[in-house]
């Protein structure tokens, strides 16, 4: 009985061998329509994204961009690690 088992094992591996060679060379049909449609709304999305970086920021936006670059520094002088000798009280 022990040597069906051995004998059941390369089958089952050839077996397996087969369906997944099989699988793989399989005809792979993809639509090209879709291949080209994202294509296409790609170059658009690339187009607006052309248009749009002509346009100057808003006074608000610049405003919130300067606070931003501001308190960074301050931010980061808060969070030091403590090993500093020239800031130890």
């Amino acid at each position: 009985m022990a040597a069906l088992a051995w004998l059941l094992i390369p089958l089952m591996a050839a077996i397996c061998a087969g369906m997944w060679g099989s699988w793989a060379s399989r005809n792979r049909r993809t639509g090209d329509v879709s291949e080209l449609a994202g294509y296409a709304k790609f170059r658009e999305a690339m187009e607006k994204a052309e248009d749009s970086e002509a346009v100057e920021p808003a006074d608000e936006d610049r405003t919130a961009l300067s606070n931003v670059a501001v308190s960074e520094p301050a931010r980061m002088q808060r969070t030091g690690s403590g090993s500093d000798p020239a800031r130890a009280s």
